[in-house]
């Protein structure tokens, strides 16, 4: 049985252990949380690449004690010649080969302004330590995961038009066994050019054109021209108020305005215990609620057709939260985004918080490993529709709908909280779980995290909108929820993948840190 952890000096959560010792050993060597992040993101890009990659997106949360949090959106744009014409003869962008690698990689932009933030922190860190782990870990070889080995013959037979997908993670034309080494020489090349000139020289120096170059000839409409053009933003977070917290999330073209509407709904549902039918039911509903705001207004920031926070008022939350019947399910045919990432959250012993996320968007992205630098590149650009009225119609220089969305809360009581997932569809869902039980229902951090979830919609792969449900909700529960009219698909699995793979962490004003990890996860907390 997992139990929360407890700290004074520092913590790191993330659902890979290497990549939660990277970060907390950069803490231990005077590292802020910024700078844990990054080393963390770099050494998880390695160590997890069936999830993430630095050819990825990212988005940030960053909370520094007596000011309002800043985020920062890492969001690569479509690029120059990705047009409706570009894919003339297709009904959607093919999910993978060079026509899915139709965006820029935004992660390390982030990284960069991440690190511009922290810079005014004290000494900064350099950046051939913080990358040293991955370095390492690239030239080494990861220790492949039963999750990585799974995916990856669950996921090769779709690779036949990915170039270096096979040389890259099944060397020899075998799956890799869980436990066996695999070496990622180009990628430690490529960690080690970021090392010794710079995070720039990502888009703008020797490894933009090498990537840009290769994209091109691989018949991508990425360009060395499109990633000279990537740059990171910072943006003003959403927020809602709920009982004794506010909470933080990314806006649009994220789907965090989904997650706050959620949490925001349901606590005006007045709910009184967590687990029975009331709370499940009122969280469903509440999702369906803020989903189907989601798919109507979520998407590039430039051209959203309403204000988010406006659906975050008060009023506009009470006026959805009445409409939810408390004893039966509003039909739910509506369809769902995949998607599959990792997150991970850091806080230092100056209070400093981080809440990070990081993405291909499916698993192995596009399937495209570039040979020149060894960086698996995103299929983030495949949420464009081919349709010119579409919300998510595709244009150059366009951000495409993103499922990934970081949170953090900010306590009454001045307890700070950085918490997440990953898992698409799920992401908004397994945040609300999380958060309300440990806040609204006072489990503890880790039981909150442990304790069954369940999911409405599709991820990794699936493409039913059932309610699914670990097996470990009692079976008399099922019944109501089925009597009220959820399709519910009970899963096998008492701790499912399905449900993603979520962290936590909390400071308190006394100084102490609390720290959850996954049991679904590969990962662990490392505090010091």
């Amino acid at each position: 049985m997992l139990k929360t952890v407890y700290s004074a000096n520092g913590m790191f959560v993330a659902p890979h252990h290497q990549a939660a010792h990277a970060g907390r050993d950069v803490l231990r060597e005077g590292g802020n949380a910024v700078e844990a992040m990054v080393a963390a993101a770099a050494s998880i890009a390695t160590v997890y690449p069936h999830m993430n990659s630095i050819g990825g997106d990212g988005f940030w949360l960053i909370h520094e004690p007596g000011k309002a949090p800043v985020a920062i959106d890492a969001c690569g744009r479509a690029a120059g010649a990705a047009t409706r014409g570009f894919y003339q003869g297709y009904e959607a962008i093919p999910s993978r080969g060079p026509l899915a690698a139709l965006t820029s990689a935004g992660t390390v932009a982030g990284w960069q302004e991440a690190l511009a933030i922290a810079g005014g922190w004290g000494k900064p860190m350099p950046l051939t330590r913080l990358l040293a782990p991955a370095i390492d870990q690239a030239t080494r070889g990861i220790v492949v995961t039963e999750s990585q080995a799974a995916l990856t013959a669950a996921k090769s037979h779709q690779m036949s038009d990915a170039p270096g997908f096979f040389e890259t993670f099944m060397p020899g034309g075998k799956v890799p066994q869980p436990g066996s080494l695999m070496k990622q020489g180009a990628l430690a090349n490529t960690l080690e050019q970021l090392a010794r000139a710079g995070l720039d020289d990502f888009y703008r120096g020797e490894l933009g054109k090498a990537m840009g170059d290769e994209l091109s000839r691989l018949g991508s409409p990425l360009t060395t021209a499109d990633l000279a053009s990537c740059r990171a933003m910072l943006v003003s977070p959403l927020q809602v108020k709920v009982r004794g917290a506010r909470i933080f999330n990314l806006p649009p073209p994220t789907q965090g305005l989904a997650s706050l509407m959620i949490l925001g709904i349901f606590d005006r549902l007045g709910v009184k215990e967590a687990e029975g039918f009331d709370y499940i039911h009122g969280l469903v509903e509440a999702t369906k609620q803020a989903f189907r705001v989601r798919d109507r207004l979520v998407t590039d920031p430039d051209r959203l057709p309403g204000v988010p926070s406006d659906y975050l008022s008060p009023e506009k939350l009470a006026a959805m939260a009445a409409d939810i019947d408390p004893a039966k399910a509003m039909p739910w045919p509506d369809p769902a985004s995949p998607g599959d990432t990792i997150w991970m959250g850091c806080i230092d012993n100056a209070g400093r918080a981080v809440s990070f996320i990081q993405s291909i968007y499916w698993e192995f992205g596009s399937g495209v490993v570039l040979k020149d630098t060894g960086i698996n590149w995103q299929n983030r650009g495949i949420s464009f529709s081919l349709k010119p009225g579409a919300l998510q119609a595709l244009e150059p220089g366009r951000k495409p709908f993103h499922t990934l969305n970081p949170a953090l809360a900010h306590f009454d009581d001045g307890r700070v909280m950085s918490y997440g997932t990953m898992g698409g569809e799920g992401q908004p869902q397994t945040q609300a779980m999380v958060f309300s039980r440990y806040a609204l229902f006072n489990q503890g951090l880790q039981q909150a995290v442990t304790a069954p979830r369940w999911l409405l919609g599709r991820t990794w792969g699936d493409t039913s909108t059932t309610l699914k449900l670990e097996s470990r909700i009692a079976p008399g529960l099922v019944d109501e929820l089925k009597a009220a009219g959820h399709v519910v698909e009970p899963l096998n699995e008492a701790f499912s993948d399905t449900m993603g793979h979520a962290g936590a962490l909390v400071l308190r004003p006394d100084g102490v840190i609390e720290g959850a990890a996954d049991p679904r996860s590969d990962g662990c907390v490392a505090g010091l």
